[in-house]
């Protein structure tokens, strides 16, 4: 009798064991995908510029995105909410009907037009043209084109500066520690603005901007282009 009592107590620890493991996970899973102040990862990012390209309006007040979710983002959440007519808490969960629909009210972004190339990236030698009009990056060679890739921009409030520059830094695996961001394949030309790869440019296109810098979204044929540039390399950005 005192075996089979003994077996039983046993077994009602066990299930409660394997409840509250159960339990566990599928909380923090949960607690995962709510977004709010104190916040930081790429969601916090996609939800910055969510609500910077709102069609609504632009609630997103910041210069740039961080990363990082601060006063300025639980702001704008908010003023999002009172327009939509929902709870105003300043809290989002990723994957929840809120953020579809926020999501989903994103501006289309404008089609590139093409445009003539700048006729100072025709000079001999290499050349990085990079073209904000149809939005692409040319690498020439004594006025001919050899790769064309595409090319991302800073927002009005960052705007990537124009101008005939030099590659003056490379950095192959270089990350910027003030938007906690990889930046691989960095050629800089213009201060903290350089040329390279952005993997939020190659998940979510246009739908975005950089910081000031050129953005690519083809990873490969940028390791391909950035073992061809030398330090010095004329660089001409151009509306």
């Amino acid at each position: 009798m005192t075996t089979n009592r003994l077996r039983s107590a046993l077994a009602g620890i066990m299930i409660i064991a394997l409840g509250v493991l159960a339990l566990g996970p599928s909380a923090s899973a949960e607690a995962a995908t709510t977004l709010k102040y104190g916040s930081s990862g790429s969601k916090v990012r996609e939800l910055q510029t969510a609500l910077n390209n709102n069609k609504r309006a632009d609630f997103f007040s910041a210069k740039g995105y961080t990363n990082y979710f601060g006063t300025v983002t639980r702001a704008g959440l908010k003023r999002w909410e009172k327009a939509t007519g929902r709870k105003v808490d300043g809290k989002i969960s990723v994957g929840s009907a809120e953020w579809k629909q926020l999501l989903s009210e994103a501006r289309k972004p404008a089609r590139p037009k093409a445009g003539p190339i700048d006729s100072r990236c025709k000079s001999k030698g290499k050349v990085l043209c990079i073209s904000k009009t149809d939005r692409k990056l040319r690498y020439m060679i004594n006025g001919k084109v050899q790769l064309t890739l595409d090319a991302r921009f800073g927002s009005s409030a960052n705007p990537t500066r124009e101008g005939t520059f030099k590659v003056f830094r490379k950095v192959k695996n270089d990350w910027s520690r003030q938007y906690r961001s990889p930046m691989p394949y960095s050629m800089y030309f213009s201060g903290g603005e350089a040329v390279h790869y952005s993997s939020d440019f190659a998940r979510r296109g246009w739908n975005g901007n950089s910081h000031g810098c050129v953005n690519t979204r083809d990873k490969a044929k940028l390791a391909w282009l950035y073992n061809r540039i030398p330090i010095g390399t004329k660089v001409v950005v151009y509306r």
